[in-house]
């Protein structure tokens, strides 16, 4: 069965025919069956002795989701519902508040919410905590189970409550639920000559179609008068990772290696070039990141910074290099495992790690974000470079002042913190001053802080 690739919020994923048994594999080990009949022994105990009649079905689950949560972040056991909801998801239309979420202390991190959703219009941000949905605290719930209360018939309210890092007080926050059809790419003018196009997911069967149809109305727009493209990936938490390697073909020439990935398995390792030739006609290319970017987006960026085909402006990604496979387990039931790294054509795995930006641009904001490194139990760099990553703080104690570029044009002038206004895009403006050749920067790398 041939392999088909997808990818869910914050990572790849592939459906993959039914796990076979290597054939070096073997359960002969004595101290292996001594660890299942302890299992069964336990299973055994609990049924007949637990204080409460328990369901055999949900106990066995229970069992099998603790054993994968084990693992790392990212690997879990898909009930019937969740995988259901996965492949709706993969569609791209679903009924809920619109958000992209990862389990974390037993409460819901917010990634990211969509653009025009009841999320985003309630004032929900990144790097939030749900802890209750409902009146029902998160920690009393599994992750799915979590997920899932999120989830409803469009026009159906949900009462949540949110923690934010600085806030005085929790937030109690309700919402009604819509049915969420992502709208992958948005465009704007900017400057009259300078196309900014915003991608806000990669979970789009027809987003490298609709990028191009994007592309093409800018250039009909400005004709000779297009100096370059804004691409934002910021909070873009990812997706479909064949659409992760078409964005990227859209943008390098052909034969570009786009993106490689490596298992232990042979099966599971591949590697993707472009084999088209650049839609943009070589014209510069500014891509926005923050720790928000993640998983397909920073496919995307690891390409086209190795190929120095764009500046990356912004702040370190999100550092999720790990993939995904989803096999079918029967019953509508599936099993998410982690079964290999990818890697920027460099050869460069960002597992834990991100991808640091060409110009360090940093937008005012409450906290620290959270990445891929400040997961619990998240697999480590290879390179053993978790470690070597510049942290926010430590960037904090480079320097004391924000370096913004003037709205008019002028030269650079210098803020200090406190004159900051968190209104401002800084990071969209010193990519259009880039752009516009309002200010310059050499080969190495700026911090602007």
């Amino acid at each position: 069965m041939k392999k088909i690739i997808i990818a869910f919020v914050m990572g790849f994923m592939f459906i993959a025919p039914p796990l076979t048994q290597p054939a070096h594999a073997t359960l002969s080990n004595n101290d292996t069956f001594r660890q299942l009949d302890l299992l069964i022994e336990i299973f055994e105990r609990v049924r007949s002795q637990y204080v409460e009649e328990v369901d055999d079905k949900e106990l066995l689950e229970a069992a099998i989701r603790g054993m994968l949560n084990e693992l790392d972040p990212h690997s879990s056991y898909m009930g019937p519902e969740s995988f259901r909801e996965s492949q709706q998801q993969q569609r791209g239309e679903y009924g809920g508040i619109g958000i992209e979420i990862l389990p974390e202390h037993g409460m819901l991190k917010v990634i990211s919410p969509f653009d025009d959703t009841p999320a985003s219009r309630a004032g929900i941000m990144p790097g939030d905590f749900i802890t209750h949905v409902d009146d029902v605290a998160l920690t009393s719930l599994t992750s799915n189970e979590a997920v899932e209360k999120l989830r409803g018939p469009a026009g159906a309210s949900v009462d949540i409550i949110i923690y934010r890092e600085g806030a005085e007080a929790p937030l109690e926050i309700t919402l009604v639920r819509e049915v969420i059809t992502v709208s992958a790419v948005r465009h704007t003018i900017e400057r009259d000559n300078i196309g900014y196009i915003r991608l806000t997911t990669f979970n789009n069967e027809n987003l490298s179609d609709d990028l191009l149809d994007v592309i093409k109305e800018i250039q009909n727009e400005l004709g000779d008068d297009l100096k370059g493209y804004v691409l934002d990936l910021r909070n873009n938490p990812g997706g479909l990772l064949t659409q992760a390697v078409e964005v990227s073909d859209v943008f390098l020439p052909r034969g570009g290696e786009i993106t490689s990935m490596r298992g232990r398995n042979r099966a599971d390792s591949m590697r993707w070039s472009a084999k088209t030739n650049d839609q943009t006609q070589g014209l510069p290319i500014v891509v926005l990141v923050n720790a928000g970017s993640a998983s397909a987006s920073e496919i995307v960026t690891g390409a086209l910074q190795d190929h120095r085909r764009a500046t990356i402006i912004g702040e370190r990604t999100f550092g999720k290099g790990v993939v995904q496979t989803v096999i079918p387990l029967g019953g509508e039931r599936a099993l998410r495992l982690t079964t290999a790294r990818y890697y920027t054509p460099a050869g460069t795995s960002i597992q834990a790690t991100g991808i640091e930006p060409d110009i360090i641009v940093e937008q005012p904001r409450r906290g620290q974000p959270r990445r891929e490194v400040d997961l619990a139990g998240h697999i480590e760099n290879e390179n053993g470079e978790d470690e070597a990553v510049l942290t926010d703080e430590a960037a904090d104690e480079v320097a004391d002042e924000v370096v913004e570029a003037d709205v008019d044009g002028d030269e650079n002038t210098e803020a200090t913190e406190e004159e900051v206004d968190a209104s401002v895009d800084y990071q969209l403006r010193y990519a259009l001053d880039l752009l516009e050749g309002v200010i310059h920067v050499s080969d190495s790398q700026d911090t602007v802080e």
